[in-house]
């Protein structure tokens, strides 16, 4: 594998349209579309009510707005039921679901240095 050099590599990210990192994973890796990946990964379908009880501190605003960044990237479906009142639920797709093995690993990550990390921060 011929590696680029490193001036060459670095340019690759400031180009916005082309970053991968800037283009794709900061849409998912905000504040709240990790955790609401990680609650339908964990309750499959799910409908938008119980997904807010789920994260209480999430605004409806902001839920509905971060589901629908997911859903237009391809990581959440989902489906409107024609009733009254009308029904709608979300669930991972099958890129969302092969996604959650990475944001697991991070959780992983996350919680096995947390306690280091806050010393850090304290200094």
């Amino acid at each position: 594998m011929n590696a680029l050099p490193l001036q060459e590599n670095l340019k690759k990210f400031t180009v916005i349209d082309s970053c991968p990192v800037r283009n794709i994973i900061a849409r998912f890796s905000g504040k709240w579309a990790v955790l609401v990946m990680c609650v339908l990964a964990e309750n499959g379908v799910t409908r938008f009510n119980t997904l807010g009880k789920a994260i209480p501190d999430i605004s409806p605003k902001v839920l509905t707005e971060t589901l629908k960044n997911l859903a237009s990237d391809g990581l959440v479906a989902r489906r409107l039921y024609a009733e009254i009142p009308p029904r709608v639920e979300y669930s991972l797709t099958p890129l969302g679901q092969s996604l959650m093995p990475h944001i697991s690993a991070l959780i992983s990550w996350t919680v096995a240095h947390y306690e280091e990390i806050l010393t850090f921060r304290q200094k």
